[in-house]
């Protein structure tokens, strides 16, 4: 939080600034200023006010006008000391219900959908992450499922009801018997086990247990470990990514090429999505490789779903963006994506 002492007109003159320029994109003068302020104040003392907020680093002079535009610091203190709470309509909330009120089968199915109801709330683009427990899920049971022409599916099932599969081939000279005995030595030695901890043990104590029936078990173990490999995956979701190029103002593709990228690297998205100190958290300008952020802003939002830990959304939209705005619709569909889940929960425990 910045800490300068302001006074109350120079607070409003920073308030009505960052408001017009939200609407406009569009410098802000004293004329326009004169016309919007409530109260009434001579063009004079606006421009003494300006050069003061100019002179502390909240605004900035642009060359193309005699207007001005709020700086990183500038929005940092109207976010922690100037943001008026807006709270949802009730049109607004019913919207968010119904959005969420689809029939799920997965944890996944429910935080990818988030994902694009939050870019088509906003028209920004929006990430989410699904909740502790379901990732950190635990086996549940493995199957295999014969396709004939010597494929088979691998079905795995997680605590979370979580289900994922894969197609491979099998060796022409694998039976049927051969398989029920993997199946078994698989469900009797990991199921109940962490996700991580059944990867650990396939790479010894189950290689040697499955080459008992299979010679050469290691295309079979390669495909198990893959499909584990997904499961244990800490998911993100991306809704709304085409949302980006609204806001870019440099079109060269060497410019927006890393910015996309940064969305499919897990280090950068999780540093967006750190757990806040507070329910609802916002980053100005967040420091990332190349400063590919520097004109954006990430409001996150974090759910809880009680035993089943805490997850995480997030809006990624301009740095001129209407905070009120977001910050309600991010903690409104915090709420109801918490009931969501806790209603999936509850109903396959």
């Amino acid at each position: 939080m910045i800490d300068l002492i302001l006074s109350d007109r120079q607070k409003m003159i920073l308030r009505v600034i960052i408001n017009d320029y939200t609407l406009s994109g569009v410098p802000v003068g004293s004329k326009v200023l004169s016309n919007q302020l409530p109260i009434h104040v001579s063009s004079a003392t606006i421009r003494n006010e300006m050069a003061y907020l100019e002179k502390m680093g909240l605004i900035n002079k642009t060359h193309s006008s005699s207007g001005r535009v709020p700086s990183t610091e500038g929005y940092r203190y109207y976010v922690d000391n100037l943001l008026a709470s807006k709270p949802l309509t009730n049109e607004e909330l019913l919207t968010i219900k119904k959005s969420l009120n689809g029939k799920f089968h997965k944890i996944d199915e429910i935080v990818k959908h988030s994902a694009d109801i939050l870019s088509n709330l906003t028209s920004y683009t929006a990430l989410t992450l699904k909740p502790e427990k379901a990732m950190s899920s635990k086996l549940e049971g493995f199957r295999l499922v014969p396709l004939g022409n010597h494929q088979v599916m691998a079905i795995i099932v997680t605590d979370n009801q979580d289900v994922e599969n894969q197609i491979f081939h099998i060796p022409d000279n694998v039976t049927g018997s051969q398989l029920e005995a993997v199946v078994r030595v698989i469900n009797s030695k990991l199921v109940g086990k962490p996700i991580p901890v059944v990867i650990n043990k396939l790479k010894d104590e189950i290689r040697l247990e499955i080459s008992k029936y299979i010679k050469s078990p290691n295309g079979f173990l390669d495909t198990f470990y893959d499909v584990l490999s997904e499961v244990n995956r800490d998911k993100y979701y991306v809704g709304g990514q085409l949302n980006l190029l609204d806001f870019v103002d440099n079109t060269d593709v060497s410019y927006i090429k890393p910015l996309y990228a940064l969305l499919n690297r897990d280090d950068d998205v999780y540093k967006m999505l750190s757990n806040p100190r507070d329910p609802i958290s916002v980053q100005i300008s967040p420091k990332t490789n190349n400063d590919l952020l520097k004109n954006y802003s990430v409001i996150t939002g974090s759910y809880d779903v009680g035993p089943y830990g805490k997850g995480m959304i997030a809006i990624l939209g301009p740095t001129r963006m209407p905070y009120s705005k977001i910050i309600s619709i991010v903690n409104g569909f915090s709420d109801e994506l918490s009931k969501k889940l806790l209603q999936y929960y509850n109903h396959y425990d």
